[in-house]
């Protein structure tokens, strides 16, 4: 084998076609390379990597056409069927040596990504996800192509019919469409030639082990196919004896069961033994608290999707089947709007999308309207709207904790006294904690509603009354709960600071400054504190990243009988507060400055008789927003989404953050965008393709 590889990997670069084939494929690449990645900056290869595949169409028969048909029609095949040498041994040294010319641009397309990273992160788990891919798609065509050389003495006729099988294998997935867009067994049977749609799968940033098992059943059935196909006319050439057909037959048939009946089985495999995500941010994967939620329940749920299922959401179709893997009480039925237009009309009497979803349990069910699965923005320039982020998990596990949640909390969100807007991520995280909320203002009630699982008050810049202060007060020593934000101000906060008094704790009137260096972010005032560990801060905590704090207020917290408190975050022993925020003076620490440390966040409870009153205490007013989320990639609101979880008594968050699908693009220079284009796109395949004629010239001339 490795004789026959030798050969034909020097007989390859010897006739120049190797060459040609490996300049080729670098100058497309090199194209599409500088537009995608060089000058639109983005940091995914897929995206060149799926402009090129047609190259294989007709790279591949031109490089394997000769690679049999050449040897039977110059006779020296018959030198090859009646050496001592397994035909498997041949086969396998002839694919090889077509793999390794075909590896050799895959390889140097593989470094790309590496020169990309000098200039911004790069998604490598995605990057290189796709380059397997397109290297097994490569590796597959190659196979075909063998099999088809061995099969005539043309090297035309080789390249032509290897040509239009491939061709086949990239339009399948348009033919199978054109003849049914429901499916049926002609479809299915035709979809197993359709190689581009499986191809597709590693561009997306799942490792799907069944496109992995395609592609390599495709290769070995092929090299069987190709083995039989001359084991078939050495048997004839040693033994003149047409006994061997039925053999071969045999085989064949044998080959192709096994490689039918092993795709099949991979595909019945749950999902997650044969889908991995390799997103940066986790896109396709279920979060713990998904499993943990779904994991636990005892009643059965039923998901209806108002789709084809041939025609469903890919993504979404996914990450149904990962939700129905992890408890049996899931079951997903999909409703064809076709067959069955009015089937939601029993749910909603407003229009649904394609794909939506309807949960449904024995107490209740939720729609899910298509449109919330996926987040989008518009460009208001071009008036174009653009996919940002994927809310699939965060839609379907709110839903499932809905529809089998035995009682629905409802919170209360003061104003009247200058207090901060959310956000709309953090409403939205509110809402799918399946936490119904309002807006009041105290003047208009005589009391704190009797429903209220909690009453938050965000960053009031004004004091309360003292009439609006009794009332929360009265509220809280009833066991009601409080969700508190402080903001700096100026003004004086005497009947607010009564609140945080009912759980003995004081709050600094200026604003922290961090000395210690490691622990804030830019700036003093930018601080990044110690997370502790406690049920609320768990998903924060084990995030591995930064709650970004800035503008922060410190809390001292003391504890009595009727009191307890835990730290959720705190500064470190060098920080200290500045009650003076009119001193001209910078960072340095000055005499009248408060030593630290101190909490910024607190969780305390304090009982009242046989009742318990829980309060939640973060100090500035900037934590939970849009701007300081995105500091720390979605850290905060899930310190957010526990909060809240806290009070409606959710064991687990059900509010799972969107899922973003934007991107930091590449910065470079034009220079180095310049001089990387005219590289990959001119000096390197240039290089090949003039050492490749110069040992062809060369050849000549003796």
């Amino acid at each position: 084998m490795i004789a026959i590889y030798k050969r034909e990997l020097k007989s390859y670069f010897c006739s120049f076609l190797g060459c040609l084939f490996i300049g080729v494929m670098l100058f497309l690449m090199g194209i599409y390379f500088s537009v995608y990645n060089l000058f639109m900056g983005y940091p995914y290869i897929g995206y060149a990597l799926s402009s090129i595949v047609f190259l294989f169409l007709v790279g591949i028969p031109i490089l394997s056409m000769r690679i049999l048909a050449e040897e039977r029609h110059q006779k020296t095949d018959q030198l090859i069927l009646t050496a001592p040498v397994g035909v498997g041994s041949i086969v396998i040294g002839k694919f090889l040596a077509l793999a390794t010319i075909f590896a050799i641009p895959a390889g140097i397309i593989s470094i790309y990504p590496l020169i990309l990273s000098l200039f911004g992160t790069i998604a490598f788990g995605e990057t290189y996800v796709a380059v397997l891919g397109f290297f097994l798609y490569g590796l597959a065509c190659i196979a075909i192509g063998v099999f088809v050389s061995s099969l005539t003495e043309s090297q035309v006729i080789a390249a032509v019919i290897t040509f239009g099988v491939l061709f086949l294998g990239y339009v399948m997935s348009g033919i199978c469409n054109m003849i049914s867009t429901t499916g049926n067994l002609l479809t299915k049977i035709l979809s197993a030639f359709d190689m581009v749609s499986r191809f597709d799968t590693f561009l997306n940033g799942s490792l799907q082990m069944t496109g992995v098992v395609y592609f390599v059943s495709v290769i070995l059935l092929f090299l069987v196919l190709t083995v039989q196909s001359i084991q078939k006319r050495r048997y004839q050439v040693s033994v003149r004896n047409f006994s061997m057909s039925t053999y071969s037959v045999a085989v064949v048939l044998i080959s192709t069961a096994a490689v039918v009946l092993v795709n099949v089985l991979a595909g019945e495999l749950p999902l997650r033994f044969t889908s991995f995500d390799v997103t940066s941010n986790r896109l396709y994967s279920l979060t713990d608290e998904t499993k943990e939620m779904v994991s636990s329940l005892e009643e059965d749920v039923r998901l209806y999707v108002l789709a084809n299922e041939k025609q469903a959401d890919a993504t979404l179709d996914a990450a149904l089947k990962k939700y129905a893997d992890l408890n049996a009480h899931i079951k997903v039925s999909y409703v064809d709007p076709a067959v069955n237009p009015k089937f939601f009309t029993k749910y909603t009497d407003s229009d649904l999308s394609f794909n939506s979803i309807i949960a449904e349990s024995s107490k209740r069910y939720k729609v899910i309207d298509y449109s919330s699965i996926y987040q989008t923005q518009i460009d208001y320039y071009t008036y174009s709207s653009t996919v940002t982020g994927y809310d699939g998990e965060g839609q379907l596990t709110s839903a499932i904790a809905y529809v089998t949640s035995d009682d629905m909390p409802k919170m209360y969100l003061l104003e009247g006294h200058g207090e901060a807007v959310f956000d709309a991520e953090f409403t939205a995280a509110i809402e799918k904690e399946n936490v119904t909320y309002e807006t009041i203002n105290l003047l208009n009630y005589d009391s704190v509603p009797e429903d209220a699982s909690c009453v938050i008050v965000y960053a009031p810049l004004s004091d309360f009354s003292d009439d609006d202060t009794e009332k929360m007060l009265t509220y809280m020593e009833n066991g009601g709960n409080v969700f508190l934000i402080t903001a700096y101000t100026e003004n004086d906060m005497t009947n607010f600071n009564k609140l945080l008094a009912f759980y003995d704790v004081e709050v600094t009137k200026g604003l922290v400054i961090e000395g210690d260096a490691n622990c804030f972010y830019q700036s003093p005032f930018f601080l990044l504190p110690q997370i502790a560990y406690h049920e609320i801060t768990e998903s924060a905590y084990n995030s591995g990243t930064y709650v970004f704090v800035p503008y922060a207020q410190g809390l001292t917290v003391h504890e009595n009988e009727a009191v307890s408190a835990s730290i959720l975050l705190d500064t470190s022993d060098d920080s200290y507060a500045r009650n003076d925020m009119e001193s001209s003076a910078g960072y340095e620490k000055q005499d009248t400055d408060q030593p630290g440390p101190f909490a910024v966040g607190a969780a305390c409870e304090k009982v009242i008789g046989d009742k318990q009153s829980n309060g939640v205490i973060y100090t500035s007013a900037d934590l939970f927003t849009r701007d300081a989320d995105a500091m720390v990639a979605g850290t905060n609101l899930k310190l957010f989404t526990s909060t809240i979880g806290s009070f409606a008594n959710h064991t687990v968050s059900v509010s799972i953050p969107v899922k973003s699908y934007e991107i930091s693009t590449l910065t470079m220079s034009q220079n180095v965008i310049f001089l990387l284009a005219l590289f990959t796109v001119l000096v390197l395949p240039a290089a090949f393709l003039i050492s490749g004629f110069v040992i062809w010239l060369r050849r000549r001339k003796r």
